[in-house]
């Protein structure tokens, strides 16, 4: 199919040395049907205290579909402007907890919303978001972009290529991007690699397309793995892990 990752020999993997990553709020849900499973929350906080150790500039960036998805609301009826508001709510709900789990492992975090809220966290300010990353604090981006009809995929794209990420990790419930849901086809493919334009056009299911379009002109490395990887976020940093690259074709 594609070129295997542990091949290639420009995996950004190898070499990133300030990543976003962004995590689904179904991540956060662990054994649960619903809302925060706190085993999971603190495993995904271990991992990341774990980057740090390695010299690792980390931003977040939390989905809320745990706690409430502004898209099935405004399929229940709701108005989608107003069901999105309360998506990213729930995000800052998600980034909260991120925080005080990262707080158990001696991690400095700071939680950033796109709509203000100063008795709860930062407000966005990029220098600011800059500024934390290079004091080795972890950032973590809460609220989505700020505006309705936009995902938390496109969120974290903008949040990488505006903060200097040199990578996008995307912690998923697979290991990699495939040819069709592995859930429920077992012959489904996996790719080791794969360009943005063959994500666009087979409509591949990584990232929105306007994520995938934002990285793509910006030429920001995706790497789609799971988060129950046996070797953790070391593994994918040293791109021993199974995953999927997306990049530009070589």
């Amino acid at each position: 199919m594609s070129l295997p990752t542990d091949t290639a020999p420009t995996d950004p993997a190898k070499r990133a040395n300030r990543i976003l990553l962004k995590v689904s709020g179904e991540a956060l849900m662990g054994e649960e049907d619903f809302g925060m499973h706190p085993p999971t929350i603190d495993h995904i906080a271990g991992q990341i205290a774990d980057l740090k150790t390695r010299g690792v500039e980390l931003a977040l960036v939390v989905g809320g579909g745990n706690i409430f998805r502004g898209m099935k609301g405004a399929a229940n009826g709701m108005d989608r402007a107003s069901a999105d508001y309360m998506g990213m709510l729930a995000t800052v709900m998600n980034a909260l907890a991120l925080q005080s789990a990262l707080g158990k492992f001696g991690v400095d975090a700071r939680v950033q919303s796109a709509i203000p809220m100063p008795t709860v966290c930062e407000p966005y300010i990029r220098s600011r978001a800059v500024r934390h990353l290079e004091q080795g604090r972890v950032v973590i981006f809460a609220a989505g972009t700020g505006n309705p009809f936009f995902t938390t995929d496109t969120a974290a794209a903008l949040r990488a290529v505006e903060t200097g990420c040199q990578a996008l990790w995307k912690g998923t419930q697979v290991d990699g991007v495939y040819d069709s849901d592995p859930r429920t086809n077992p012959a489904a493919k996996r790719y080791d690699r794969v360009s943005y334009d063959e994500v666009l056009a087979k409509n591949l299911k990584v990232m929105d397309a306007a994520a995938i379009a934002l990285a793509r002109d910006n030429n920001l490395p995706v790497l789609v793995f799971s988060l129950q990887n046996p070797g953790g976020f070391s593994d994918i940093l040293s791109g021993q892990g199974p995953h999927t690259l997306v990049a530009n074709a070589i």
